[in-house]
């Protein structure tokens, strides 16, 4: 199902963090964790869902994804565990 997202990937507890968007979160999430592609995620083992958002259209999906870039760590953090205190992989919440 295609909707716009903006997630959140960490390789474990307060560990390193990804933000990324995409307009298919299930495909975009396992694309993570079968590392099929170069770059940050893969280097560092980021395929741990800890956070998402899902929006009606793709434009608000971007806007949300730079502000959360433009943030700092601890803001980052603080958005996590306000519903994921344990920073538990939501992908299989999203397989339903």
């Amino acid at each position: 199902m295609k909707q716009p997202c903006v997630y959140i990937l960490s390789n474990q507890y307060h560990g390193t963090l990804y933000i990324g968007v995409t307009s298919n979160l299930v495909q975009r999430v396992w694309q993570h964790k079968l590392k099929v592609a170069n770059g940050f995620t893969k280097k560092y083992a980021l395929a741990r869902l800890v956070y998402y958002e899902a929006f009606d259209e793709m434009y608000f999906a971007i806007s949300r994804e730079k502000q959360l870039k433009a943030g700092n760590r601890a803001r980052k953090v603080a958005l996590i565990e306000a519903d994921n205190p344990e920073w538990l992989d939501l992908y299989s919440t999203l397989l339903g």
